[in-house]
């Protein structure tokens, strides 16, 4: 019998919707403080997740969830970061 490997579930801050991590953009603020994308979902810190998707961007935006989640203000260089990440896809 074959093992299934589990796929790891995340809840967007925007929709509040579960979805598999890889489906959604991973911001982290870094032990130091440093607030920044984390492509390979992987770094160290405190992680919040966005679908990828300009609607729960903005819900997010607007109700400031990030800030919230990780605690501190977001730099607007993030926000134009995120927007242009989820533009690509």
């Amino acid at each position: 019998m074959e093992k299934v490997k589990k796929i790891p579930q995340r809840k967007c801050i925007g929709c509040a919707e579960r979805r598999d991590k890889g489906d959604l953009v991973r911001v982290v603020r870094t032990p130091d403080g440093e607030i920044r994308l984390d492509s390979t979902g992987r770094a160290a810190g405190r992680g919040a997740y966005l679908c990828k998707s300009k609607k729960c961007l903005a819900r997010a935006r607007k109700s400031h969830r990030l800030e919230t989640n990780l605690g501190v203000e977001i730099p607007e260089a993030v926000y134009a970061a995120l927007e242009s990440e989820i533009a690509d896809d």
